[in-house]
């Protein structure tokens, strides 16, 4: 049985520029992935299958999900399990993650090559990236990816209020305003956050939270929420911020990492 980490995917910034016609959104983000996530096994088998657990399992669907997807989108059966540490709905692309981490496992297990781009933006538009799980510039609807200077080692400590938040409906709440393009990530800016945080107004507290942490680089809302992150100057930093916001908040989930 083999074994392959959904990593966490980070949108160190995200500016929302156009509606579209078609329904989708025009948008400028810097991808960038943790080293940890959600983990996946599988092995050879005569028929697809998908077995789940781990803290965030509950409610999840064995036949209804990504995972099953990809292996189908491959071709190729596979006994899956998937071990879920990652809250769902949450913005740092858990079942787009999910999905790509199984796209390389079948690949591997198989000795087959990954599939088109275009099979892979089906399963997600974020799943592209997060196969190559790297540093990445992405534009249009996340179909245009780019070479971005790498962020690799940086320590970054990931926060969720635990509140899950719809894509659909956060996308929906963004005010149409184009406010800019994205030059460098770190003046950059989260264009749904403040729709998020409406839903939510935890993300605000969450955010002023980790905004006044020793060492901070930058805090910032990743995707469309509600999980929240802020880059170190060091990994002690980092160690120190998790364990004042397990103290004072442990009705948060919190995870400590660094960047890919």
């Amino acid at each position: 049985m083999l074994t392959e980490t959904a990593y966490a995917k980070i949108n160190l910034a995200l500016h929302v520029r156009r509606r579209r016609p078609d329904g989708y959104h025009d948008l400028e983000t810097v991808f960038a992935f943790c080293a940890d996530g959600d983990a996946l096994a599988a092995e050879k088998a005569g028929h697809t299958s998908l077995t789940i657990d781990g803290l965030f399992a509950v409610g999840l669907s064995t036949t209804d999900n990504l995972v099953v997807r990809a292996a189908e989108a491959m071709g190729c059966p596979a006994r899956l399990h998937l071990t879920k540490t990652l809250p769902v709905a949450s913005g740092i692309g858990g079942g787009s993650a999910d999905a790509a981490a199984a796209l390389r496992l079948i690949a591997k297990l198989y000795d087959r090559p990954l599939p088109s781009l275009d099979v892979q933006r089906g399963l997600g538009a974020d799943v592209p990236a997060c196969v190559v799980s790297q540093t990445l510039r992405g534009e249009g609807a996340g179909e245009r990816l780019i070479e971005a200077g790498s962020v690799t080692g940086v320590p970054i400590l990931l926060v969720n209020p635990l509140v899950p938040l719809s894509t659909g409906v956060v996308f929906a709440g963004w005010d149409g305003v184009d406010r800019g393009p994205l030059g460098d990530w770190q003046a950059g800016r989260n264009d749904l956050e403040a729709p998020a945080r409406g839903l939510v107004p935890e993300i605000g507290t969450v955010l002023d939270w980790l905004s006044r942490r020793h060492d901070v680089i930058v805090a910032r809302m990743s995707g469309s929420g509600a999980t929240c992150f802020a880059l170190f100057e060091n990994e002690e930093a980092r160690s120190r911020a998790a364990l004042e916001t397990m103290s004072a908040h442990p009705e948060w989930w919190v995870m400590e990492s660094v960047l890919r």
